[in-house]
């Protein structure tokens, strides 16, 4: 019904290439989110299924019908910009039934109208503002109803640009369940994008991370999180940030500069070659008695204890390194020495531009190989 392909999608904008020959599927009702920093090309591919980018190269399918030379309106493809574009001169449900008085959209008789308009506000929670015009409403208010504009209408496709981006947290986070209800209910194909990760990891089905117009890793949100491809994926999911420490393998270990940590790294890493060590701050724990065999471990001195709530995010200098650890530990204060260990399986080893084996089981160290740095 709603399926979405795409293959070699390509756009540039004047000799400045946006998207570099994108391959990504979608199966029928799936909510896959885009998410990249700003600039990566993430409403560039919106906009190019959309069929609003001059010169897109590339093959694009909906519902399994090929798109080229299809006009946007044709291309059955509701789109939320990040922008309103309300019409101030109507009211919110006037605003909202717009589309669905569309010829293009078939003949929805008062009753079906008022009936999806009702589903769509409750479900946005602006039911009560079916009568106020665009300048009565918050900026959060008119980002629902421009939002809710795009859901009312029947669509093959979903298309959302950054549309949570003018709420409040709180709201933020009540919406994004409400998003995924609005696409069962509708029984469409949704593709959004962010740069916010929780969204990416709270509403997608399946997760593209977009960097400087390239795919660099899709997969489920479990997938992404604990299997990054490389440090960029990595450092996108996740805040605080990624910890990660250079490192350099030396008879079958991996030894952090001046020698703070010292593992194994497995056979399938050459002697000799550089490496980065990935630990998410809030795999690491401080320990107050001799640290584990069995465990990574890091030495260092506190230099900023943030207090936020029932956690601590602490800066460690580590042999010279920051990193970050998140604790519930109050105790711990500026200037104190501290021991953090993670398990091993909580920890990445990237290579050169390329994944490296990554921890198990099968490859922690012995006690003997930590003894020479760690302890």
């Amino acid at each position: 019904m709603g399926s979405l392909a795409i293959r070699g999608l390509t756009a540039r904008y004047g000799k400045t290439v946006a998207l570099h020959g994108i391959d990504l599927e979608l199966t029928d009702r799936e909510f896959f989110v885009v998410l990249g920093p700003s600039g990566a090309g993430k409403t560039t591919t919106l906009k190019s299924v959309a069929g609003l980018v001059d010169g897109a190269a590339g093959e694009v399918r909906i519902a399994g019908r090929d798109m080229t030379g299809v006009e946007p309106y044709d291309r059955g493809v509701a789109m939320a910009f990040e922008s309103y574009a309300l019409y101030p001169q109507r009211t919110v449900e006037q605003n909202l039934a717009s589309p669905l008085r569309s010829g293009r959209n078939g003949t929805w008789t008062p009753a079906q109208q008022a009936e999806r308009i009702r589903q769509v506000t409750t479900t946005l929670g602006i039911d009560h503002l079916l009568g106020r015009y665009p300048r009565e409403l918050s900026n959060g208010q008119r980002q629902r109803t421009a939002l809710g504009r795009v859901l009312v209408r029947p669509a093959e496709v979903y298309l959302l640009d950054e549309p949570l981006s003018h709420l409040d947290a709180k709201l933020r986070a009540a919406m994004r369940a409400e998003l995924k209800q609005l696409g069962d209910l509708s029984g469409t194909t949704t593709l959004y994008v962010t740069h916010d990760y929780q969204e990416a990891l709270a509403l997608g089905d399946r997760i593209g991370v977009l960097r400087e117009g390239r795919l660099v890793q899709v997969g489920t949100p479990t997938q992404v999180w604990t299997e990054p491809v490389d440090t960029f994926v990595a450092r996108t999911i996740g805040q605080p940030e990624m910890n990660l420490l250079d490192a350099v393998v030396d008879g079958g270990a991996a030894r952090t500069p001046g020698g703070g940590v010292v593992l194994g790294v497995g056979p399938e890493v050459p002697a000799g070659d550089a490496v980065r060590l990935g630990i998410r701050p809030r795999d690491l724990e401080i320990v107050d008695r001799q640290a584990p065999d069995d465990r990574l471990v890091l030495r260092g001195r506190v230099v900023l204890a943030e207090r936020l709530g029932r956690s601590v995010e602490l800066s460690i200098d580590v042999a010279g390194v920051q990193v970050i650890a998140v604790t519930a530990d109050h105790r711990t204060r500026e200037g104190d020495s501290v021991t953090l260990v993670a398990e091993w399986a909580n920890v990445h080893v990237f290579g050169a531009g390329e994944p490296a084996p990554r921890l198990g089981a099968a490859c922690r160290p012995e006690p003997a190989q930590l003894a020479g740095g760690a302890r």
